[in-house]
């Protein structure tokens, strides 16, 4: 089986490297297709494809929506797109509009409880200011001795119930799929393992993404248990959904799993780059 690593991130929205070198270390990992899948932003797109053409390495357009599903923040991958779109492009930008508003009711929870100066904290982490995200955030109460890490900074203040956390009304289901479909691409359930979702809840959200014309799901990803490997499996083959695998990359020391280093796909189901 291929190589293939179909979820990371560079600067272009909250990943470490920059979105040339995120292709180069994929292909000195042996990665042999990779997509680039900033959060709600297309900007890295054409520097990595330019490594991995210099490099005889496969590249498709990615991008990682973020959504509201059941009042959860869910996210959304769309692969082997038209960057060009103009609906689509249009609807991330959208997106994009309201993150310096939810980074400033963040860094106002905060304060509340002690922590100052976090919204400027975060934003010298943010290359892109127009995609400042709870990781920025994280890198700086890490950066201050707050936790250790940020996977301790996520669980202790930037989910659900936790002090930094905020509600942010962000697009729906159907737009984010419209917008992929709509613009030649395959939409996929980014690493479903992770929401907090009932099993009745995880099949709503998978029939009505389905009923959307959503095509896969991403069975292996980097924060996937192998307990979640092997649910998610059985749910794409129930729903005859194409696999989709991906590392979640955002930088060294701070990933689940390197680029190129995932499990493979289980036997028995049909890879989504079967549809590019």
């Amino acid at each position: 089986m291929l190589n293939v690593d179909l979820h990371c991130h560079s600067t272009a929205s909250d990943g470490l490297l920059q979105a040339a070198a995120v292709a180069r270390r994929a292909a000195g990992n042996g990665v042999e297709l990779l997509a680039l899948t900033d959060h709600d932003n297309l900007g890295g797109l054409p520097a990595a494809r330019s490594v991995a053409d210099e490099l005889g390495m496969g590249f498709v357009n990615g991008v990682e929506i973020s959504i509201e599903w059941g009042g959860l923040q869910v996210h959304i991958l769309g692969l082997a797109f038209d960057a060009d779109d103009a609906a689509l492009n249009a609807g991330l930008a959208l997106i994009r509009s309201g993150r310096v508003d939810r980074a400033q009711r963040m860094s106002a929870e905060l304060e509340k409880i002690g922590i100052k100066g976090a919204f400027d904290g975060a934003m010298q982490h943010a290359e892109n200011p127009s995609l400042i995200s709870r990781a920025h955030f994280a890198r700086f109460l890490v950066e201050t001795g707050v936790c250790k890490d940020v996977r301790s900074v996520f669980d202790s203040y930037l989910v659900p119930g936790r002090p930094g956390y905020v509600d942010h009304r962000w697009v729906t289901l159907a737009d984010s799929v419209g917008w992929i479909v709509g613009a030649g691409g395959v939409a996929a359930v980014a690493h479903p393992g992770r929401y907090k979702l009932s099993r009745p809840e995880m099949r709503c959200l998978l029939d009505e993404f389905k009923g959307l014309g959503g095509q896969a799901i991403e069975v292996v990803s980097g924060s996937h248990s192998a307990e979640n490997t092997t649910v998610f499996s059985r749910l794409a083959r129930e729903y005859g959904f194409l696999a989709s695998c991906g590392s979640d990359f955002h930088g060294p020391g701070e990933s689940y799993v390197d680029l190129g280093k995932l499990a493979p796909l289980p036997q028995g189901l049909t890879p989504v780059w079967e549809a590019f």
